[in-house]
C-alpha cells in the first residue's frame, strides 16, 4: 500500500512554482498575484484563506486579502468583485465560501471574470473543462489529478467511483476522470445520496474517490482488494482530547488502508494539494494576461 502524499508533492508544486517566480523577477516580468475575498468571521474560512496568503508569501507571489463584514450587502460584494475584475495588477482571485444568507453564491461567482475565476467555479471555465478545453480547473479535482499523475496510478480502462455530487468536487471529478487522456479515460459511476445499493457498487470500483463529509463512510467491506482510495471529506469529530476533537475523512482508514494499493491520509493528502493547484492556476492566470498584453 502506498500513501499518496500530498504534503510532499504540493510542496514539490510549490517549490516549482518559486522557480518560476525566481525567472519572472530576473526577467523584469510582473509575479503573479492572488486575491481572496473573505465574507464575515467564519474561522475555517480564515485559517484556510491566512494559509492561501502565507503560501503565496513563500513562492514570491503578490497576494491580498479582501476583508469583508458579516454584514454587507450583495450589492457591496458585486461592486468589489468590479473592481478586482478591473484591476490590471490582480490575475486571479477567489471569494471564499460559504457566504452569509442575504447573498445569493450563484449570482457572486456568476460575476467574476472568468480569465480571473482561478477557483474553477464559473460555469463558463466548467462547460470549458466538460468540454476538454483549456480552462481553469477547479483546486481540488486538479489537485486529486496531479497526485494521481505524480505518483503513477492507472486510470484508463479502470472503473472509478464518485460519492458525491458536488460541484465544487463530485460533479466535476466524475467528468474529468471520463475524459481522454491521463489521469481519465476510467468508466465513472456518479453516486450520491440516493443511491442504492451503493456497497455494490464501491465493492466493483479500481478507483473510489469519497467527497461526502461523512466521517468514516466507506468501510473495508465496501472496498474491493488492491482499490485506489482518494479521500476528500474532512470533518472535526468532538473527543475527550485537550483540542476537544480529531480531524478524520470520508473513509475508516485504519481498516481500509490494508486493502488499498494507494490511499490519500487525512490530514495531509488532498487538502494540501487544493492550495498548490489553486497557486498553479493563478500562475497560468498570469501567463494568459502576460501573452493578451503582448
Amino acid at each position: 500500500m502506498t500513501i499518496l502524499d500530498g504534503k510532499k508533492v504540493s510542496n514539490d508544486i510549490k517549490n516549482e512554482i518559486a522557480e518560476e517566480v525566481k525567472h519572472m523577477k530576473a526577467n523584469g516580468e510582473k509575479v503573479p498575484h492572488l486575491a481572496a475575498v473573505i465574507v464575515g468571521n467564519d474561522g475555517a474560512s480564515l485559517t484556510y484563506v491566512g494559509s492561501k496568503v502565507r503560501a503565496c508569501e513563500r513562492i514570491g507571489f503578490e497576494s491580498t486579502m479582501v476583508r469583508m463584514s458579516n454584514t454587507t450587502s450583495e450589492i457591496e460584494l458585486l461592486d468589489k468583485i468590479e473592481e478586482l475584475n478591473n484591476n490590471v495588477d490582480i490575475d486571479g482571485f477567489i471569494i471564499q465560501l460559504p457566504l452569509p444568507p442575504q447573498i445569493n453564491t450563484q449570482k457572486v461567482l456568476m460575476a467574476v471574470n472568468p480569465d480571473k475565476d482561478v477557483d474553477g467555479f464559473h460555469p463558463m471555465n466548467f462547460g470549458k473543462m466538460a468540454l476538454d478545453m483549456s480552462t481553469f480547473i477547479p483546486a481540488t479535482p486538479f489537485g486529486i489529478l496531479e497526485l494521481m499523475d505524480r505518483y503513477g496510478v492507472e486510470t484508463k480502462g479502470k472503473h472509478t467511483v464518485v460519492i458525491g455530487r458536488s460541484h465544487i468536487v463530485g460533479r466535476p471529478m466524475s467528468i474529468l476522470m471520463g475524459r481522454k487522456g491521463f489521469p481519465g479515460n476510467s468508466t465513472v459511476t456518479l453516486t450520491h445520496s440516493h443511491t442504492k445499493n451503493i456497497t455494490q457498487i464501491t465493492s466493483q470500483a479500481d478507483i473510489i474517490i469519497s467527497a461526502l463529509g461523512i466521517p468514516k463512510f466507506l468501510k473495508a467491506e465496501m472496498v474491493k482488494d488492491d482499490a485506489v482510495i482518494i479521500d476528500v471529506g474532512i470533518t472535526r469529530v468532538p473527543d475527550d482530547s485537550e483540542k476537544g476533537y480529531y480531524i478524520t475523512g470520508d473513509v475508516d482508514f485504519e481498516h481500509v488502508s490494508k486493502k488499498a494499493s494507494f490511499i490519500t491520509p487525512v490530514p495531509g493528502g488532498v487538502g494540501p494539494m487544493t492550495i498548490a493547484m489553486l497557486l498553479k492556476n493563478t500562475l497560468l492566470a498570469r501567463e494568459q494576461h502576460r501573452k493578451h498584453n503582448r
